[in-house]
């Protein structure tokens, strides 16, 4: 049992268990893993805010892509500026001020849907949430910057808190499929990952944020394995019994591409078969990169699955 059943974001009620919601992935980076990054790779690292022009050419590039999703049906726009891909080359704060704040106000000025802020710097977040955005998502479970959960608790917004257990020391990188965690130590799979979620849960709630904020994501590919991946998966029904709302990220990831020896932009089927069985474990939002394709699986397993009617509000 949930301890709250609904999320009001940005107008907007999110009834947890009537259906699965969509959030669509914007990444403003050269070098997400994905290859869906906006800034272009041979642009150089300060493309968003080394000139005018670069910054106004990747507003709009991020406007059209986010009209897409919405026409396509996601229900919430995640925005991140620095990528998190096993071997990616970390930025500082400035930077990724430079790639998001742009692209937040203009998503906010034009449309409706809820902005995210894909983000686990406090100095980001404040400035995003500032912007208009009203979510925050930490990969980090509110671990790496002390500052954080107090910004979410002021702010009074909603805040993803993902496990993660990446390790520059597990990790190894193919060219042709990207990079995996391997050998990454866990007692009990579940039982560590539950444990884990639940310390970043007593963080975000000392520093006071409601419980009714709090979303729960098992950080698929961040410092697991193939195998474990899969039975996280599998098994999610277990994190949403912890009694928050789970969102489930399974795109294009490189489990999926280890496991049908595929590379990121062949990644579609398997990740429409991982995010069909994530539903049926429980899943309440999905992080998504292929939007118009992954909304209709959700809706297929909603009407399968919950008996959601499409005609419902």
């Amino acid at each position: 049992m949930l301890k709250n059943n609904r999320l009001i974001l940005n107008g907007r009620t999110l009834t947890w268990g009537k259906r699965t919601y969509v959030m669509g992935i914007l990444n403003i980076t050269p070098d997400s893993f994905s290859g869906d990054g906006l800034i272009p790779s041979n642009s150089g690292r300060n493309f968003a805010t080394s000139d005018k022009i670069g910054e106004t050419a990747l507003v709009q590039v991020a406007l059209d892509q986010a009209r897409q999703f919405i026409s396509a049906g996601a229900d919430i726009l995640d925005v991140g500026g620095e990528s998190t891909r096993p071997g990616a080359q970390p930025v500082d704060g400035d930077e990724e001020l430079g790639r998001v704040l742009p692209v937040v106000r203009a998503l906010t000025s034009e449309f409706q849907a809820p902005v995210s802020v894909d983000t686990y710097r406090a100095q980001v977040a404040e400035a995003a949430l500032e912007a208009g955005a009203v979510m925050v998502n930490d990969v980090w479970g509110l671990h790496a910057d002390p500052d954080l959960a107090g910004v979410i608790a002021r702010w009074g917004v909603p805040v993803v808190l993902m496990h993660n257990r990446s390790s520059w020391a597990h990790a190894q990188i193919k060219e042709r499929l990207g990079g995996r965690y391997v050998g990454i130590p866990y007692d009990n799979l579940l039982e560590d990952v539950k444990r884990e979620l639940l310390e970043s849960v007593a963080v975000a709630t000392r520093a006071g944020i409601s419980t009714e904020n709090i979303i729960l994501d098992p950080g698929i590919g961040f410092g697991k394995s193939v195998a474990q991946n899969l039975e996280l998966i599998d098994r999610l029904e277990e994190i949403r019994a912890l009694g928050y709302p789970v969102l489930l990220g399974p795109s294009r990831k490189s489990f999926i591409g280890y496991t049908l020896d595929l590379p990121p932009d062949e990644r579609l089927e398997g990740t429409a078969a991982a995010v069909a069985v994530g539903i049926v474990r429980g899943a309440d939002i999905v992080r998504i990169h292929d939007v118009q394709q992954i909304v209709r699986v959700a809706r297929m397993a909603d009407a399968i699955v919950r008996r959601y009617n499409l005609t419902d509000s």
